[in-house]
């Protein structure tokens, strides 16, 4: 496929994934001169009835969600020559939200509710639309270099309206479908949400809420069993995000948050240090199960579709077994109660250690100061009677400059009077803004973003008309938008004007000549017209350029007059007065005049005339003459 030209305008310049019935390409789109990703269908399933009316839906489904958390689609086709369907869609810069776990174990919890957030401003707008996406998990969802998320892949997303789904399966993720939709039941907004609590668990814990060794097995999980709270997988967690995760993978739909937006509202309100309004930090899920290894099932697949909690049942068992199995338990019963006295006997040292620790580390409950201004939580902190320890200052693009991001140890801990609580202080947004580099040369440019903290990379070369080859002429961002420092500025060389041959239009009409000039790209002016013996009137008798040219210049044409007329020749007018008409008419002809009278003059003699005599009359005139 490198090299390669999909629809006449999209070469394909290098492979940059898999999925699971298509391969995503880089590639350039030669029209508009921008990069795009390209998404084409594999061979063996275009001719899928079922395959392809789902490539089209997810062109269909994104094309029309505007959002700057949504992938932009920007072109769908048929690819006449390999016989397979195509999609083209804006390249995102960046990785997979799955690769960054993967890279970096748990992500910062902050982060984490900063992705939600943006992640459910995506799924509102498509919610809006009535399109559920059906597939929400790490893979999906992008992180640019500025750090904002972009959600991608509506492959399977389905609108309330549609139906689809193949009858007695399910389409999905295992480790991310909503309990109904592992069991195969109708479908609302809230399954994206289930599923996205399920991303935020995996990004803030580094691991997954339940595994399995096939598909099925961690789809009944998701039917029947309950997460281990997040911290206790990871006890940095607040417990305002705990619980915000928790009340998206409610099993019950309706015990989620209601919408997206109301999901979105209570991670900006962890965000800020505001208190949740639509959940209860003190509910907790009860732990069923603890985490394992987690295998590779991570695709999207059909499943098939799970029964009920109600009617999922162990296959083999029938009433003897069950009478020999109670037998069996009776038998047991003094070893059990003998390990359960062992049990309160353990249980009951573990409390008074712990009631020990509590009362040497002091009964003063650390209050939140997370979202409050420097001045608040000092003064919030010493009126509970402690004291501010170390203050440290970081950046935060959702926390303003000077209030509290964090605060060590976190709220509802006990410290001793006078304890030190260590505080996180927001410095406000670190994002730089992108410098202008047109007209710059490369290496100009590229001090220009050193300076600025960015990286940079060459993008294409074009023509432009106001730029000179060898200089930028178009970047990426655009100059004056706010990035992350880092982020790969890529810019474009201009190869200068665009040239082209300039028409010879000598001896065409001078509409013709004007069609034929704007036409090819050029301009036109007008000399003043001159008088030709050899080009007919209104055609052009010359013009100032030819052979190549700038596109965009003017050419400027002389247009004919035609043949310059012959000058007449002047004759001295004779004196006539006295004469009779005869002798009169006789001197003027003989000079070319013409004599010019009036009424009957026999007999008579010119008494006056008009040009008078000695005056330049032209050849062919005539003379007035009066009788009398």
């Amino acid at each position: 496929m490198i090299d390669k030209v999909i629809a006449g305008r999209y070469r394909i310049n290098e492979k940059i994934g898999t999925g699971g019935m298509a391969m995503v390409y880089k590639a350039t789109d030669e029209t508009l001169g921008r990069t795009v990703a390209v998404k084409v269908m594999l061979p063996q399933y275009a001719t899928d009835e079922t395959f392809a009316i789902r490539f089209k839906q997810e062109a269909q489904a994104a094309a029309n969600l505007q959002s700057p958390y949504i992938v932009n689609i920007y072109d769908w086709g048929f690819e006449e020559v390999d016989q397979t369907y195509f999609i083209v869609m804006e390249y995102v810069r960046g990785t997979d939200l799955k690769t960054a776990i993967e890279q970096r174990g748990a992500i910062n919890q902050r982060k984490v509710a900063e992705i939600g957030a943006q992640v459910c401003s995506a799924l509102g707008v498509a919610h809006s639309y009535d399109i559920i996406h059906r597939d929400i998990k790490p893979h999906n969802i992008m992180i640019q270099p500025d750090g904002n998320a972009k959600v991608m892949d509506f492959g399977i997303a389905q609108a309330n309206n549609a139906n689809l789904t193949q009858t007695g399966s399910v389409l999905g993720t295992a480790y991310y479908v909503s309990p109904e939709q592992a069991q195969g039941k109708p479908l609302t907004a809230s399954t994206d949400i289930y599923s996205l609590g399920v991303v935020l668990y995996e990004a803030a814990c580094g691991t997954l809420p339940f595994d399995g060794p096939d598909a099925v097995s961690i789809a009944v999980k998701q039917v029947n069993e309950q997460p281990l709270p997040p911290r206790l997988v990871n006890p940095d967690i607040d417990s305002d995000l705990e619980a915000i995760i928790l009340k998206a993978m409610q099993k019950r739909p309706e015990d989620r948050f209601s919408t997206v937006e109301e999901m979105r509202q209570s991670l900006l309100e962890y965000l800020t240090g505001k208190p949740l309004s639509n959940v209860d930090p003190n509910a907790r899920t009860r732990v069923i199960s603890a985490p394992a290894v987690i295998p590779a099932v991570d695709g999207t697949e059909v499943m098939p579709q799970l029964a009920t909690p109600a009617t999922i049942t162990h296959a083999g068992t029938n009433g003897a077994q069950q009478k020999g199995t109670n037998q069996k338990r009776n038998s047991r019963k003094p070893l059990i109660v003998a390990l359960v006295c062992v049990l309160v006997v353990i249980l009951a040292g573990v409390a008074l250690y712990l009631a020990f620790c509590s009362s040497n580390s002091g009964d003063i409950v650390v209050p939140k100061v997370v979202g409050q201004t420097k001045d608040e939580a000092t003064k919030t902190l010493t009126d509970a009677g402690l004291v501010v320890g170390d203050i440290k200052e970081q950046a935060s693009e959702t926390v303003e400059a000077g209030r509290v991001i964090s605060q060590d140890p976190a709220e509802k801990a006990k410290l001793a009077k006078g304890g030190k609580v260590n505080l996180v202080i927001s410095t406000g947004s670190d994002q730089v803004e992108v410098p202008d580099l047109r007209g710059l040369s490369p290496a100009e440019a590229e001090a220009k973003l050193a300076e600025a903290k960015l990286t940079y990379a060459t993008g294409s070369s074009r023509s432009d008309p106001d730029i000179a080859k060898g200089l930028i002429c178009g970047q990426n961002p655009q100059a004056g938008s706010k990035v992350a420092p880092g982020t790969k500025i890529i810019y474009d060389i201009s190869t200068g004007p665009e040239t082209a041959q300039i028409p010879n239009v000598y001896g065409m009409s001078k509409d013709s000549a004007t069609s034929t000039l704007t036409g090819a790209g050029f301009k036109v002016a007008f000399a003043s017209d001159v008088y030709s013996s050899v080009v007919a009137a209104g055609c052009v008798v010359s013009q100032d350029k030819s052979g190549e040219g700038t596109k965009g210049d003017t050419v400027t044409l002389t247009i004919s007059l035609g043949p310059e007329p012959t000058p007449t020749p002047m004759v001295t007018v004779p004196n006539i007065v006295g004469m009779d008409v005869n002798a009169a008419s006789n001197a003027l002809s003989s000079l070319g005049l013409s004599l010019d009278y009036s009424g009957d003059v026999s007999g008579k003699t010119v008494k006056s005339q008009n040009p008078a005599a000695g005056s330049s009359l032209a050849k062919g005139s005539s003379v007035r003459a009066t009788f009398g």
